[in-house]
């Protein structure tokens, strides 16, 4: 049997060992937590870290493994193309991958290319970041990110200058290279664009574009509770996004991939590429995709990464509307339960995915990783969709005690 290296056994990464194994492949999975779900489905499993790139290529080696897939995970996306460009196996130019990856390098790449893109800086030194701040480099309000962070983990929106430190040590604790940038803040027109796509040959063959959902009175208001499907813009808007995509994705020398999406479109329609992830989607967007489109971005990834012949889906228009909604809860304590009518749970939630149950800990949604589940919903029009997304508080409560 022809072998599959995965990188990461999270309970959102299980589905592409599962569709690997559908497929006919041996499956082998490393990760570094000791609890991952995802060893309990693989055939073969290494605790080893999806981020130390000679330790996965020494995994790589043993198991004379035919591709490398790093499933929904920034961090591992790098080292997945590192031990297909070391192995000579299929994957995309690993110094590309490392752009994409790395908030700064890919800053300074759009800027090369004259791309929409704000004024931007990485740091290495926390001083420098106060410094800057204080003497006017920037204009606010300004992002503050660590560059290799996923999840929307240790972001910050910056006023002014006063209190930044405890900001700045916060984001340096989720960088494992500890380097952060400053960024000027985009105003978008509409919802941040969220969504998935897919590329042949180099060729953007299938995208489908979303509307961005945040709960702006949460802990960290930067990370999305939801992504509805479609963009709620008009195809033009759509097809000038694309066509941004597609020229960076030219000027990188991009292959066979799939991507993850963060676009902001300013009120002239000028395109921000804020992040292009050279992998699927978190919190289920692949299946919320093939659940209005047929398109099984799960399978293209595992059958591109052994190195499989594919063709461009024959059909890629959204056939009603769809999300994901993140469950969460805006403080830390104990999980009482989650109320939903059962009316409402019959009409609009398709799919429950892992969500904990009553007297389990929970923690405030501060990124992706504290999420208590997650629904994927249906819907009977964009208007009853934005709604519901951007007002969650008409139909679940979280309960703590």
């Amino acid at each position: 049997m022809k072998k599959l290296l995965l990188l990461g056994g999270s309970a959102q990464q299980i589905v592409a060992i599962e569709t690997a194994k559908r497929l006919g492949y041996l499956t082998v999975l490393c990760d570094y937590l000791t609890d991952n779900p995802g060893q309990y489905y693989a055939d073969r499993f290494y605790l080893v870290s999806t981020t130390d790139k000679d330790a996965v290529l020494e995994v790589a080696r043993k198991e004379k493994i035919n591709g490398v897939l790093a499933y929904a995970s920034d961090p591992a996306a790098p080292t997945a193309a590192y031990v297909a460009e070391r192995l000579g196996l299929p994957g995309n130019p690993y110094e590309s991958v490392e752009i994409l990856s790395n908030k700064d390098r890919f800053r300074v790449f759009l800027a090369e290319h004259d791309f929409c893109t704000p004024k931007a800086k990485s740091y290495i030194c926390a001083e420098e970041v106060v410094a800057d701040l204080k003497a006017g480099v920037f204009s606010f309000p300004v992002i503050l990110k660590p560059v290799d962070s996923s999840g929307s983990k240790g972001v910050f929106r910056i006023d002014c200058p006063d209190g930044v430190e405890k900001m700045i040590a916060c984001a340096l604790n989720y960088s494992r290279s500890k380097r952060l940038i400053i960024e000027e803040y985009v105003d978008k027109y509409g919802y941040q664009v969220a969504g998935d796509g897919l590329s042949i040959d180099g060729k953007l063959v299938f995208r489908l574009f979303g509307n961005d959902h945040f709960d702006l009175k949460g802990v960290n208001p930067f990370v999305p509770i939801s992504a509805s499907f479609p963009y709620n813009m008009p195809a033009w808007v759509h097809n000038k996004i694309h066509c941004e995509i597609q020229r960076l994705l030219t000027l990188l020398h991009m292959g066979n991939c799939t991507y993850n999406f963060d676009v902001r479109v300013d009120s002239d329609y000028n395109v921000y590429l804020m992040e292009i992830a050279p992998r699927d989607g978190g919190n289920y967007i692949p299946q919320v995709i093939k659940y209005l489109t047929g398109v099984d971005l799960v399978e293209y990834s595992v059958r591109m990464a052994m190195g499989e012949p594919v063709e461009s889906p024959a059909e890629s228009e959204a056939k009603g509307f769809a999300s994901y909604y993140a469950v969460h809860a805006n403080q830390d304590g104990i999980l009482k339960g989650i109320d939903i009518s059962d009316e409402f749970y019959r009409e609009h939630i398709m799919e429950a995915f892992h969500i904990k149950p009553a007297g389990s800990e929970v923690k405030a949604f501060r990124g992706a990783n504290t999420a208590l589940g997650c629904y994927m919903m249906r819907f009977d029009s964009m208007e009853q969709m934005l709604e519901l997304m951007d007002h969650g508080e008409k139909w679940i409560r979280v309960e703590l005690r």
